[in-house]
Order: structure tokens, then sequence, then C-alpha cells
């Protein structure tokens, strides 16, 4: 399909139209997303430099940390801009390149998180063979395997939505660029390629929390025949994960409500996103 864009520059309608709650909104959002920034900073300068945390479970940690100033960076610095912009803009290039982040990195942390499981799962339930499981190379093959995914992920989405033709109106009903509410103003049909795009992001999804799920489930299972020392101190090591994970995984489910709920709700843990780590 031949691209037939006469629009160049969007208009993003954004969280609120009061002025006064957008500043108010920006006095609540800049602290958190700064503490969120310097806080995961801290996090990976740490494990980078103590040698005392060399352990699989801390280096997948401070890759989670550093993908997490990324992910968050993709889209909260020129949202709590635009709180105290009258006309709050962006050109669709900017647009594509925001979506191409945003899901590079979404991806990226939702594939580190399950390592995180996995590892955890081998700690746990198969302790005399962690160290050889969970290698060095195997570690750094995880990694890279998690960006690579992302990578692809994110580049497969920004290929089917180049080619859809904007021709107007120009203005997006969110506060940031995502692929759903730019289908809403493209000049096509856009259900073939909304089908696809759920069939790449919904049953990734999908698929990453059943992983997870299912990590934990057998931890559990396995850990029945443990005393209860036993079974605290092995639990002890998951419980931020898990909190992590149901952080992450549940915001999206927020957007079945109605606005402003999702939005704001949403808003808030792309600033504050995971404050708590697995440790």
């Amino acid at each position: 399909m031949a691209s037939a864009n006469n629009v160049t520059e969007l208009i993003i309608t954004g969280l609120f139209q009061d002025p006064e709650v957008q500043r108010a909104c920006f006095v609540l959002f800049l602290p958190v997303y700064l503490a969120t920034v310097v806080g995961n900073g801290i996090i990976v300068l740490t494990v980078n430099i103590s040698k005392s945390l060399c352990s699989p479970m801390y280096f997948f940690l401070g890759y989670l940390s550093l993908v997490e100033i990324c992910y968050s960076s993709t889209v909260v610095p020129k949202f709590i801009i635009d709180l105290l912009a009258k006309v709050k803009t962006i050109s669709l290039k900017g647009c594509l390149a925001q979506i191409f982040f945003l899901h590079f990195f979404g991806v990226t942390e939702t594939l580190l998180l399950a390592v995180i499981a996995y590892d955890r799962y081998v700690a746990i339930c198969k302790p005399l063979y962690y160290t050889a499981i969970m290698s060095r190379p195997v570690c750094h093959h995880l990694v890279v395997g998690s960006w690579m995914r992302g990578f692809f992920h994110s580049i497969f989405q920004i290929f089917i939505t180049i080619p859809l033709p904007f021709c107007g109106p120009n203005a997006i009903d969110h506060y940031f660029c995502d692929l759903h509410p730019l289908f809403k103003i493209a000049c096509t049909d856009t259900f073939v390629v909304g089908v696809i795009m759920f069939v790449n992001s919904g049953l990734f999804s999908v698929f990453s929390f059943l992983f997870l799920v299912s990590s934990y489930v057998v931890i559990l299972f396995s850990l029945r025949n443990r005393s209860a020392e036993g079974r605290h101190k092995a639990l002890s090591t998951c419980a931020s994960h898990i909190t992590v994970s149901s952080c992450f995984l549940d915001p999206p489910s927020s957007c079945t409500c109605d606005p402003p709920l999702p939005t704001l709700r949403t808003s808030w843990w792309l600033c504050s996103t995971r404050s708590s780590r697995p440790c």
C-alpha cells in the first residue's frame, strides 16, 4: 500500500485540559520520574562497581534497571514538558520513533523479568547445578537475546505502521504516541493491521505472563517438603520480583476502564515504574 501522508505533525490531546490540573501533575510526576532515574542509575552503578554483587541475579538486575531508565525516558520527559505546553505536538517521524523505542524497551524488560524468574527457578529448584546452568556466557546470551527479541518485535511493528496513510485529522487522543491511538487517525481500514499487532503483542504478553506464573508455581511446588525457614528464605528472594512483575503486567489491563483512570494510572506507572527490585 503506497503511503500518502499529508500529515507531518501530530497534536497530542494530553491527560487533562485544565491548566491547573496539568501544573499539579507536573509537580507530582517530575520528582517521581527523577527519583526513578536516579534510583535505577544507582543500582546500575552499584552492580558494576561492587565485587560482591557478581551473581547472575545482580547481573540481570543491573540490565533490568538500565532498560527501566531507557523505557521511562522514552515517553516521560516529553509528557512532563507537555504538561506546561498549551499545544502539545510531535512530528510523525518522532511519533514513530517513540513507538519503536517504547515497544523495544518494554519487550526487552518483559523478557528480562522472565529471565530473572528462570534464574530464581534454577537457584531454588536446582541449587547444585546453579553455577553450571547460569554460567556467565549463558547470562550474556540471555541478556543479548532479550535485547534482540525486543528489537525485532519493535521493528516489525514499525514496518507495518509506516505504509499507513495519514491525511487528517492529526489529533491523537492520548498523552503519548502508541499504535492504537495512531491507527484511529489513519486514512484507511486498519482492522487487519490491528489484528496483526494484537497477535504480535498480545500473544507475546500472554505467553510471558504464563511463563512467569508457571515458574513460580513450580518453585512453590518444589518448596512443599522444605522447612518453614527454608521456604521463607527461598521466597524472600522472589517476593520483590513477583511485585515488580505484577506492577509491570497490570497497567495494560487498565485500558478497559473508563478515562481518565487508565491514562492517569498508566502515566504514574511510567513515571514511577518499579521502584521495588529483586534483591
